[in-house]
């Protein structure tokens, strides 16, 4: 018998049954002034399917049923799979179905990089493992498209809208997924120390087949079709693509040793291997295998940024929500003037993110633009390091809006906060990022110059002041650059936001953004926007941000 001791109030109803997509209306505008409004309708649809309950709960379940290793058979045969919930399969179905794998090369049109950003961008604010195969897969296809004889046998599956989970050869599957193998428990990531050895099967070279020996300490997505993978020939370290099965049918000596105990990203399966005489393809030039990966590199760090972005927008959406529909003190949370203000300082920086995100895809749809390029190459490991760094801070001040009740497994905030530090860590950490920054601006002094005279163009004098600043910084001596680095990003990063709040947001909400983080009062915590940006506009903000 179940006693009545209390009437149960003002707890807020879950966040099911929206659209992720029409609530949106930075992302609305943004994809319309990347030229990707062609896909608005899909957009809408695919919106309204990944805010219902059944498919958010597919996110819960994913992340609550883990997946679970089996090395052996029942009779002792070496089997190597990963086993998964139905729900994983369901949400790769998903992303399959949307092409998120590779629609740019699938259907090439103007615009194509950002409409697929944003298809990313809806569906990591259901769920983040799902998309590390993915990801994987999409950074694959332009460096496996230069190895014509290989690309002509795997090309139709990768380009297929079906996901097909079975352990099979590859000439046997409806579709396929890839993964990468670089890390090693020596290196991480400084991949030149990698011990993996490739030897010649027959003859040597780009296309030839290889045994491989060695180790990977971070194998993501074991069940992939096949993995790209470092290791070192008589030339150097070599790129290589290593199939579950080889030609003649039998499973390849790729042995998993067991699953990764992580934090967070917990519905995905990273592993750590060994190759015992595993059969591997070269992929690329012999002895240029980083050259190789380079191109894989800057996609899976955009991904990188979508998916912090798209970790903010959740929080926020639901930090709003909770807001909206919890009282205190006599009034709802939202009309409260502290939490007001924290709520419009989340917005302003969500707003931002999803700018730059979307940015950085429109650059790869116009691959020989200069200005384009230096884009792509300078501000893209830039905005990784800031964008997945804020993530941090960012879903953990969602998580306090909620109070205690954010802080419990059985909500969504704990698993958002869980998942923010990875995409920080995974594809090069900050210091990796920074430095990265400091090496593309060497290499292409024009792009940067035509980078900055872009930015000295803008309609703000805050920000046209503060690119004068990173001009003469980069002016200055060499001797202390690696060390400032990371002071030298974020501020070129919050230049770069400025900019393009000015370009994409309302006039009056581009100012609060700027006048908030090009100034040194603005405070190291979320809610403390000044004065001038008074709770009017604050509430205007908050109301621009979600339109539930």
């Amino acid at each position: 018998m179940q006693w009545i001791t209390h009437e149960i109030l003002n707890q807020v109803p879950d966040l099911y049954n929206y659209n992720i997509f029409s609530s949106d209306i930075a992302l609305m505008e943004a994809i319309s002034a990347h030229g990707a409004e062609w896909h608005s309708d899909t957009l809408q649809k695919s919106g309204e399917m990944l805010g219902s309950k059944d498919i958010l709960q597919l996110g819960e379940l994913a992340n609550h049923h883990l997946p679970e290793l089996q090395t052996h058979d029942r009779v002792g045969r070496r089997i190597d799979q990963v086993h998964f919930h139905p729900s994983w399969h369901q949400l790769l179905s998903l992303l399959r179905k949307e092409g998120l794998q590779a629609m740019p090369w699938m259907e090439p049109r103007p615009g194509a990089h950002v409409a697929r950003a944003a298809g990313y961008f809806l569906q990591s604010q259901v769920e983040s493992g799902s998309l590390c195969p993915t990801t994987m897969t999409f950074a694959s296809i332009p460096v496996l498209a230069n190895e014509p004889a290989l690309f002509s046998q795997i090309k139709t599956a990768l380009f297929s809208r079906e996901h097909d989970p079975r352990d099979l050869p590859i000439a046997q599957k409806k579709s396929i997924m890839i993964g990468m193998g670089m890390t090693e428990k020596q290196g991480g990531s400084d991949v030149r120390t990698n011990t993996t050895i490739a030897r010649p099967i027959e003859n040597e070279g780009r296309g030839e087949a290889y045994s491989l020996t060695g180790h990977k300490w971070f194998f993501s997505a074991p069940m992939c079709d096949a993995h790209l993978v470092l290791a070192k020939t008589k030339v150097g370290l070599s790129c290589f693509f290593v199939p579950r099965w080889k030609p003649d049918g039998i499973k390849n000596t790729i042995l998993v040793q067991r699953l990764k105990d992580k934090l967070g990203n917990k519905s995905n399966s990273s592993s750590e291997v060994e190759f015992q005489d595993a059969y591997g393809i070269m992929v690329g030039e012999e002895g240029r295998g980083i050259p190789t990966i380079i191109d894989m590199a800057n996609l899976t760090r955009l991904d990188c940024v979508i998916g912090s972005a798209a970790l903010m927008r959740q929080g926020l959406v639901q930090a709003v929500h909770h807001a909206k529909n919890r009282h205190a003190f006599g009034t709802t949370l939202d009309k409260q003037p502290l939490m007001c203000n924290v709520l419009a300082d989340l917005a302003l920086e969500s707003e931002a993110a999803t700018h730059l995100m979307l940015k950085l895809a429109a650059t790869l749809d116009a691959p020989e633009d200069p200005l384009q390029k230096a884009w792509k190459r300078i501000i893209t490991p830039a905005a990784k390091f800031w964008i997945c760094k804020r993530a941090l801070e960012f879903t953990g001040e969602c998580m306090e809006v909620w109070g205690g009740n954010g802080y419990v497994e059985n909500g969504p905030m704990a698993r958002l906060y869980r998942e923010a530090p990875v995409n920080s860590i995974w594809e090069g950490s900050g210091n990796v990022m920074c430095l990265d920054v400091l090496r593309a601006i060497d290499r292409d002094p024009s792009g940067t110059k035509l980078l900055l005279k872009q930015l000295s163009g803008s309609r703000s004098a805050t920000v046209r002041k503060m690119t004068a600043e990173l001009e003469l910084a980069l002016q200055a001596s060499t001797a202390n650059q690696e060390a400032g680095a990371r002071r030298f990003v974020q501020k070129l990063v919050l230049v770069v936001q400025g900019f393009l709040m000015q370009e994409h947001a309302p006039e009056e909400i581009a100012n609060a953004f700027i006048s908030s983080r090009l100034d040194a009062d603005h405070g190291r915590v979320y809610g403390t926007l000044e004065n001038m940006i008074e709770t009017e506009l604050q509430q205007r903000i908050i109301s621009r941000c979600f339109q539930s």
